[in-house]
């Protein structure tokens, strides 16, 4: 059985209308290698590989879509404990080194975009805040080797 993953209603929506999207491009491309297959040799005709290759991608990416679909599970923060850092959460830290501020909102898959300080619980930071109280001091590794000196100023709820 697959791993579940924890997500929101907009993540789910968001991968629901992605997967829709992509199967909307499926009989186009399946049309596309019928009409290049009429063109007669199939092993010198690039039309007909180039809409196989794209059927293929499209196909491949429904399936990795679907699996996430699958192995979600809705997340209804309104259940989840006030005070701590869990799934959802939007936290705000504190760098202990720079003094500089940093909010980042714990969420699933689908949703995360860095840029906007939107991380998944799974990532290394995520799981390093998961279950800090406001107040709690952390070291967090960075892949690159570096260590970062944390405090959770504030934990909010969406």
């Amino acid at each position: 059985m697959a791993e579940r993953v924890p997500m929101t209603r907009v993540g789910l929506h968001k991968f629901q209308a992605d997967l829709k999207e992509l199967e909307s491009k499926v009989p186009p491309l399946k049309k596309a290698i019928a009409t290049a297959r009429e063109h007669g040799d199939l092993s010198e005709n690039a039309e007909y590989h180039a809409a196989k290759e794209s059927l293929a991608q499209v196909e491949r990416k429904i399936r990795q879509i679907q699996s996430k679909i699958a192995s979600a599970v809705i997340m209804d923060d309104s259940k989840l404990p006030d005070g701590i850092v869990t799934f959802g959460a939007t936290v705000t830290l504190l760098d202990c080194d720079s003094k500089e501020e940093e909010t980042f909102t714990l969420v699933g898959a689908g949703e995360e975009n860095f840029l906007q300080g939107k991380i998944l619980t799974t990532s290394p930071l995520g799981q390093a805040l998961l279950q800090k109280k406001e107040g709690d001091k952390f070291d967090f590794k960075v892949p690159a080797g570096t260590v970062i000196k944390y405090k959770v100023l504030k934990i909010e709820r969406s």
